[in-house]
């Protein structure tokens, strides 16, 4: 009885001391496991939100749209459109001017500066803008992918503006002809008055256009003298003359710009050609004409300022009364305002 209460005894302390010898050996291993399973679960970088996950699954170029520009970025320019016909006269070159001492071109009066190679010339316009006759050339330049020069009248620009800017949207250069076409070398002209013509029509030019124009000035019937050469040299404005006259204001037809256009070239070879988009029959002309002129083998020489005319502050603002034309309305070029950003 003794023996057997005494074994029980015996079962009993032995099984505790299993339970805890059990214990005692397995507890600190589950510490340990639990320690590195809270370590590794701080070291694991946070699950990502439910947006992340959506986003992940979309194209890649949209989620970096959705990323806001810097709030200063320039917004996109608009490009100019390639050249729609393949067999197009085109612009073989252009040439920046720096006008710094007023250089003057065109052989019939300048004789400075022969920068034309042979069967190149020059398209320039004067008289510019006028109803029609402007957006025809225009549209006639745009077709055969060219661009010219064209010497606005400061009345013209001051009567039809939007005419004038569709010129310099088109990217030709827009120069000045005087405010009201004087003739700047008659007797009644003095000093002051020649002045008056050459700065009223520059200020008035840049009220129309919203922004300078190109320091490029035309005498009306090529009328100079020594006086207003000087003082257009003074204020760092090339002078332009011609190497052959259309003489188009006397032509009956479209077909006698031409001729003349053309028959003078294959005589002189090369050359700064002088028309007006006032004239219809130039209007009229012009496609035939630049035809003629690709298949004679002439290259168009596209010229362009290196910087814009500085307007003195006294005229901008006699003009802008004349012309009524507000501060706030004037000062703003086109492009600052309205800009195509897709097409």
């Amino acid at each position: 009885m003794r023996n057997a209460l005494g074994l029980m005894l015996m079962s009993v302390v032995a099984a505790a001391l299993i339970a805890t010898g059990g214990w005692f050996w397995t507890a600190p291993a589950r510490s340990a496991a639990k320690a590195k399973a809270v370590a590794a679960a701080q070291a694991a970088p946070a699950p990502p939100p439910a947006s992340a996950k959506l986003a992940a699954n979309h194209d890649p170029v949209e989620v970096t749209g959705s990323i806001p520009e810097a709030p200063h970025a320039p917004a996109p320019q608009p490009r100019e459109a390639a050249c729609a016909n393949p067999d197009a006269l085109g612009v073989s070159r252009v040439v920046e001017v720096d006008t710094t001492g007023g250089p003057g071109f065109g052989f019939e009066q300048f004789k400075q500066f022969d920068f034309l190679a042979d069967k190149e010339v020059v398209l320039t316009f004067d008289d510019s803008p006028w109803p029609v006759n402007t957006p025809a050339v225009l549209k006639a330049l745009a077709d055969q992918c060219t661009k010219a020069v064209f010497f606005s009248i400061g009345k013209h620009a001051s009567y039809h503006p939007e005419l004038l800017r569709q010129v310099l949207a088109a990217g030709h250069t827009v120069g000045t002809h005087t405010w009201s076409h004087a003739n700047l070398n008659s007797k009644k002209m003095n000093e002051q008055l020649v002045k008056d013509e050459i700065e009223k029509g520059i200020s008035a030019v840049k009220l129309a256009l919203g922004t300078a124009p190109a320091p490029f000035f035309r005498f009306p019937e090529l009328q100079q003298n020594a006086a207003a050469v000087a003082y257009l040299g003074t204020r760092n404005i090339a002078m332009f003359s011609c190497d052959l006259d259309s003489f188009d204001f006397r032509a009956k037809s479209p077909e006698q710009v031409i001729n003349t256009v053309m028959t003078k070239l294959q005589k002189q070879g090369k050359g700064i050609i002088l028309m007006h988009d006032f004239q219809k029959h130039t209007a009229e002309a012009m496609p035939e004409l630049l035809l003629r002129l690709k298949a004679g083998g002439y290259k168009v020489v596209f010229m362009k300022p290196k910087a814009p005319v500085q307007t003195l502050p006294e005229y901008d603002e006699e003009m802008m009364k004349e012309m009524k034309i507000s501060v706030s309305t004037s000062v703003r070029p086109v492009s600052s305002v309205i800009q195509t950003v897709s097409q």
